[in-house]
């Protein structure tokens, strides 16, 4: 699967160098950048924004590394959670086809005064392995 244009062009989607060499520190189990991706928020309240359903496109970037998950939408961190921290085990991790991988969490999750689910895709050729891979980590 291609990179996003604006990754192939400018590097828009790249994990940023700030949040990278940490990452490599950790251990890098799997990692992609300059992937599609979204954030689809379905009947979503929060003090500052509500949608019933909203998607947004945007350049991404996953990475899994011994300690934790975490990915970037542009340069912003939209996941960082811990391997250890309970919550990974609340969020749902599916294929949403071949080459999709599909979190969905309820936005409580992480925020006490959010409701409502939010959906991240990633297009990644990666996205099986990422599966494999979450699934077969223990608490």
């Amino acid at each position: 699967m291609s990179k996003t244009i604006l990754y192939r062009l400018f590097g828009v989607g790249k994990i940023p160098a700030s949040a990278a060499e940490a990452i490599k520190n950790e251990g890098i189990v799997l990692m992609d950048e300059g992937v599609k991706g979204s954030v689809t928020y379905r009947n979503f309240r929060s003090p500052f924004r509500r949608a019933n359903w909203k998607r947004q496109w945007s350049p991404a970037s996953i990475a899994l590394t011994k300690t934790r998950l975490v990915a970037f939408q542009y340069s912003s961190p939209i996941i960082d959670v811990p391997l250890n921290d309970a919550r990974l085990w609340q969020m749902e991790f599916s294929l949403e086809n071949e080459n999709a991988l599909l979190v969905r969490f309820d936005a409580a999750l992480f925020h006490d005064d959010w409701s409502g689910t939010i959906e991240y895709r990633f297009k990644t050729p990666l996205a099986r392995e990422f599966i494999n891979k979450l699934s077969g980590l223990t608490v």
